[in-house]
């Protein structure tokens, strides 16, 4: 009599509930949701122009970031796939769920291909423009972890671009238009982190006499003048072009000028930030954005008297 079950191989273990749960945590790690964070900035905005609560503002800019955070954990997964062997020679990235094999690649490039289409499909459902903002982003992502992310100035500028993508997404998402001023903010405050970060990574390569290329290979083809350049460069057209788009903020009635207030926590919070990137610390932005409370409440005042200014209290 046959032992062997019907519905079983013979040659093939079960997979058990325990090894199923453990894909499960591996892949929601893998997907970084401590860095859906960054996607809060498609409510910059709707913030601005003081509709954020209304609720056909605040519904679809809620579904734009949801998008967001399904788009932005797919390209995690890719990049990590493409980055197994860099990671796995990387201090702390080599506990990554694919570099460490607690994720298998195949299973994370899957998963990435469903979370791209269901980020495009709702992008599309919220607004047609919002899908096509989610699609050029996953463009834009794949093309800097597939090639991009190796040319110096170039990768630099998508990282930015990413970011950037991010706040338009907001503003078509709702419908409302959106300021000049503002895009240069955020273009400009994205290349500033991705600068710093770069600048923090290279300084504890050179802290610790590692192979620059060994972990990011582009790395090797900057100096730390180089980047202290840059991101003192995109710190100053920052704060130039946030000033200006405050006092066009400002012409809504207000009793208090919130607006121009504003400007204070806004430079003091890039000041703050400025001193995380100079003390190595600004490798992981997400991190030091949720850890240095100072910087946490410059950034909450911010939000405040922004916000004030905006809704003309």
């Amino acid at each position: 009599m046959n032992d062997v079950p019907t519905t079983q191989s013979a040659h093939s273990p079960p997979v058990s509930d325990d090894s199923r749960t453990n894909t499960a945590a591996a892949l929601l790690r893998a997907m970084r949701p401590r860095q859906w964070t960054k996607n809060v900035l498609v409510a910059a905005v709707p913030l601005a122009s003081g509709h954020l609560f209304d609720l056909d503002v605040l519904l679809p800019t809620l579904g734009a970031f949801v998008a967001f955070c399904l788009a932005a954990s797919a390209t995690y997964l890719i990049n990590d796939t493409v980055d197994v062997e860099s990671d796995r020679a990387h201090p702390t990235k080599r506990h990554r769920p694919i570099a460490s094999g607690d994720l298998s690649p195949t299973v994370a490039v899957v998963a990435a291909i469903v979370l791209f289409v269901a980020a495009v499909g709702l992008g599309t459902v919220i607004a047609p423009g919002l899908g096509a903002v989610v699609a050029a982003y996953i463009l834009v992502t794949l093309a800097y972890s597939l090639r991009l992310k190796h040319e110096p100035v170039i990768e630099l500028v998508f990282v930015s671009l990413g970011f950037l993508l991010r706040a338009i997404a907001g503003g078509v998402a709702s419908g409302i238009p959106i300021s000049s001023w503002f895009l240069i903010v955020a273009g400009f405050g994205s290349l500033f982190m991705a600068t710093g970060k770069r600048s923090s990574e290279l300084d504890i390569m050179m802290d610790s006499e590692s192979d620059r290329s060994s972990t990011r290979k582009v790395l090797a083809r900057y100096s730390p003048t180089y980047l202290r350049f840059v991101w003192g460069l995109a710190a100053t057209v920052t704060v130039t072009a946030y000033c200006l788009w405050a006092f066009e903020v400002a012409e809504v009635a207000s009793s208090v000028p919130w607006a121009e207030i504003s400007i204070v926590p806004f430079v003091m919070a890039i000041l703050r930030y400025a001193v995380d990137i100079d003390s190595h610390s600004a490798g992981a932005p997400d991190e030091v954005v949720l850890t240095d409370r100072v910087l946490l409440g410059l950034g909450a005042l911010w939000v405040v008297t922004f916000a004030l200014g905006a809704w003309g209290i």
